[in-house]
């Protein structure tokens, strides 16, 4: 049995069969983790979606920012951009079915065992793991309920910028699902730099990677997350700060690449 985690999909079907041939996954034994944003921009996510879904428990998907894109256009919430690729789902006879099973994924899983936890995007400096699972939950069991329509529409928006547990109601809310998928950038007090998108060195005085942030309160648990196509740390920066990213931009031409959990080896194919 092995445990392999695999960057963002995005629509990329074809890239994903490649990599667990390359990875001699067994879907009778072997466990496969998503980072998030199964679909989108690439040319297949109905394909990627039904794969993963028809896994079972032998996959564990967290939400990206994509996966929440598409609920929210499949709501009616969201206008589809020009860039998207989702046609084929919002029209698939399963629609509803992959819809539902989509929103009943989690944001972050935890792994005592490994030590390890798996994200899309970030964590706050303020929010240590056992915290961080605490917010996860909340916004999943709106995300779960029977009015999760509302949350969607009420989830876009860049504020609030820094974490306070005083926060409540659609800013808590809006506050979680922004770091969990859609954070690259915080300062030394926990701001959050939603809009700075690039690879480090283009971003605001004063801000970093979230995971450099001084004090950072999940530094004891290793971290498994996509979202970041442009970040690029060495080895060694991956063992200091116990982090590990994985999407290397397969949907922009890049690679799939997935990490074994076991022994932190990667493996990787072109787009």
């Amino acid at each position: 049995m092995a445990v392999f985690a695999i960057g963002d999909i995005q629509g990329c079907y074809a890239a994903l069969l490649a990599l667990l041939e390359k990875v001699r996954f067994d879907a009778d034994r072997d466990y496969l983790w998503c980072t998030g944003d199964l679909v989108n921009r690439g040319p297949d996510s109905l394909s990627v979606l039904r794969f993963v879904k028809a896994l079972g428990r032998q996959a564990i998907t967290v939400l990206g920012n994509h996966d929440l894109h598409l609920l929210a256009v499949a709501h009616g919430i969201r206008t589809p951009r020009q860039s998207d690729t989702l046609q084929a789902v919002l029209d698939a006879s399963d629609r509803d079915v992959l819809i539902d099973w989509l929103r009943g994924r989690p944001l972050l899983h935890h792994d005592p065992a490994h030590r390890l936890a798996l994200i899309h995007a970030g964590l706050p400096p303020q929010w240590g793991i056992a915290l961080a699972r605490r917010c996860a939950a909340e916004v999943e069991a709106v995300l779960r309920g029977d009015d999760y329509v509302y949350f969607l529409r009420h989830m876009y928006g860049n504020r609030p910028e820094r974490w306070s547990p005083d926060l409540d109601g659609w800013d808590r809310w809006r506050f979680i699902t922004n770091c969990l998928t859609r954070l690259r950038y915080c300062d030394a007090a926990g701001r959050i730099a939603l809009d700075e998108k690039g690879p480090p060195g283009t971003q605001a005085a004063g801000y970093r990677p979230w995971f450099e942030a001084p004090r950072r309160r999940s530094r004891g648990t290793s971290i498994v997350f996509g979202h970041w196509s442009t970040l690029r740390i060495t080895a060694v920066e991956m063992e200091r700060y116990r982090v590990y990213p994985l999407d290397s931009g397969c949907c922009w031409g890049g690679e799939l690449t997935a990490m074994r959990i076991e022994d932190r080896r990667f493996f990787s194919v072109k787009a």
